[in-house]
């Protein structure tokens, strides 16, 4: 910044510029070249090429904040553009059957739910306990001990043999090794149709058996060839 401007902003005139800055913006900076014109000394105007000076660093300064303008808008159509092609693929997935990561549970009126787990072994015993919400036992379900993939169905029947209202549930995984140690399942799953799509504030979310989940917890697609109906 020239003299003549440090001068101004060191004065007991009040310019007008942006508050709370930490830098100064071209309209700023403009202005405090006029405020700088109108306070020189008559007697002693300022240089010629002082203020050719200032007026091509002005012009500096507005063209790279057009260009930042620019990049801005063009990464904003850049996304724009990304989301509606994101969209039209997600829709494209209804009805396709997925894998959705997570030990989470919705009940929401349907018939059933199926889940699963991956076991890193053989174990002796493995049983899946679901709760509901405020953490509470619901049901205690037998599964299979095979190393690797292990599907099974939750009819929604709590262990009295009464159906769970709707909800919030998780289930957790207590699989005991051939040895006798405590086995920690390589992971936990449900296994569901996209019945559609919904776009909310947060993103576009996916509809799978009653329930909202993000894209990015789908772990796999396991008809990718066909839909549901075919």
């Amino acid at each position: 910044m020239s003299d003549g401007i440090t001068s101004i902003l060191n004065s007991n005139n009040t310019v007008n510029v942006s508050k709370n800055k930490s830098e100064l913006g071209k309209d700023d900076f403009l202005k405090l070249m006029i405020e700088q014109l109108k306070h020189q000394d008559p007697m002693d105007p300022m240089d010629s090429s002082q203020y050719s000076a200032q007026l091509a660093q002005f012009s500096s300064l507005e063209q790279l904040t057009n260009l930042n303008d620019y990049m801005k808008q063009s990464v904003d159509a850049n996304y724009f553009l990304t989301q509606s092609i994101n969209n039209t693929l997600y829709a494209n997935l209804i009805g396709k059957e997925v894998k959705v990561g997570g030990s989470e549970l919705t009940v929401n009126g349907q018939s059933e739910i199926n889940i699963g787990y991956e076991l890193p072994e053989h174990a002796k015993t493995v049983e899946i306990k679901i709760y509901n919400e405020f953490g509470r036992l619901v049901k205690t379900i037998n599964s299979d001990n095979s190393k690797g993939e292990n599907k099974l169905s939750w009819d929604l029947s709590d262990n009295n043999g009464v159906k769970v209202a709707n909800g919030n549930y998780s289930f957790a995984i207590e699989a005991t090794a051939l040895n006798g140690d405590k086995m920690v399942p390589a992971s936990t799953y449900k296994l569901g149709k996209i019945d559609g799509v919904k776009y909310t504030e947060s993103g576009t979310m996916l509809v799978i058996n009653g329930a909202l989940y993000q894209s990015d917890s789908i772990l796999e697609i396991l008809n990718a060839k066909g839909s549901g109906g075919e």
